[in-house]
């Protein structure tokens, strides 16, 4: 059973230094009198195409090259990664960077990368015959989700303020961490009473039958953008004109994919996954639908990080004033549209 304290200190983040100076390589001058890097270190998803791998795909990023290190299933650990240098972007729930800069670490949200609308969003699903209907009924259940500290675990914990729980009713629901691949099977075993799925694993779940949902986080809080990309404050002021290039790059490939007839989107993704090579599975990329992101070329409002400030101050996880929404994120190096 998951404790109160559990659930307080998720997403623990350590307050971190500044990021480690990238290798220079580029051509464009850094306003410090040195040379910006040219390329961008970062962590994959397997089985994804991400919008900078889309965007360089598409040229948008000019001479400015992105340097595979790696994949992640973990929001929260990517951020982390760019946080501490060993990557120089990563992305993750708004939530989860909220509590990282709130820590201490330098960084900075640029751009929006995903969302929930009515096309791409997670269930929380319990099988047909469950006793479960309300969130009351969760009380001593296990919620299986992808990561703790994360996008999953901050929707459970709203339905279930929304509907009145206390927070020692909360502590009685358990968030345990299965394998998206995995979260179907686990619900049908009975080894979890609600799985979080979205995407082909929810189309798929929902196919075979035997299951209904509970909600989505689209049934909660309609459309929205979830997830921002962060880079360092060093890597800003050193690289300006790269991170504008990567951020504007970004920026077209949402309304390049908003825009795009949805097979071609995923025949372009289906060939960037082959031309890589990483022995990658494409069967999911049939089930793409959107990118999920709300504003154009994934601005970033205050809304967006001020729904998180208020969830987690109400946890006890940050202070009421530790954090604005300005301190989080900046607009600047976005330039589509002019």
């Amino acid at each position: 059973m998951a404790s109160t304290t559990s659930r307080r200190t998720f997403l623990a983040l350590a307050a971190v230094g500044a990021a480690s100076a990238v290798t220079a390589c580029g051509r464009a001058t850094a306003s410090e009198g040195g040379r910006e890097t040219g390329k961008l270190r970062y962590q994959g998803w397997a089985g994804q195409v991400t919008l900078p791998e889309l965007a360089e795909d598409l040229g948008y990023f000019g001479e400015v090259k992105l340097e595979w290190v790696g994949n992640t299933i973990s929001g929260p650990q990517d951020i982390q990664s760019a946080a501490t240098g060993q990557t120089d972007f990563g992305g993750a729930f708004n939530g989860a960077v909220v509590k990282l800069i709130a820590a201490g670490a330098p960084v900075k949200a640029v751009i929006s990368y995903y969302g929930v609308d009515e096309f791409t969003y997670s269930g929380y699903y319990v099988l047909a015959d469950s006793p479960i209907r309300s969130a009351r009924d969760l009380q001593g259940k296990k919620v299986g989700m992808n990561t703790l500290g994360a996008h999953s675990e901050a929707l459970l914990d709203i339905y279930l303020q929304r509907n009145g729980l206390t927070a020692a009713e909360i502590a009685k629901v358990e968030p345990i961490v299965i394998p998206p691949v995995n979260g179907e099977q686990t619900l049908r075993q009975k080894q979890i009473e609600v799985a979080v799925l979205g995407s082909i694993l929810r189309d798929k779940a929902l196919a075979t039958g035997g299951i209904r949902p509970l909600f989505s986080d689209y049934d909660l809080l309609g459309k929205f953008s979830a997830g921002t990309f962060v880079l360092t404050d060093r890597f800003l002021k050193q690289n300006p004109n790269t991170s504008r290039i990567f951020v504007t790059g970004v920026a077209k490939a949402i309304e390049w994919a908003r825009t795009t007839p949805r097979e071609e989107v995923i025949a372009r993704s289906t060939a960037i996954i082959k031309k890589r090579g990483r022995n990658e599975d494409t069967a999911a990329l049939q089930y793409w639908r959107s990118t999920g992101v709300a504003e154009t070329g994934g601005r970033i409002n205050d809304q967006e990080f001020q729904l998180w400030i208020d969830w987690l101050v109400a946890h006890g996880d940050i202070k009421a004033g530790q954090v604005k929404p300005g301190d989080l994120y900046t607009n600047a190096f976005n330039t589509y549209g002019g």
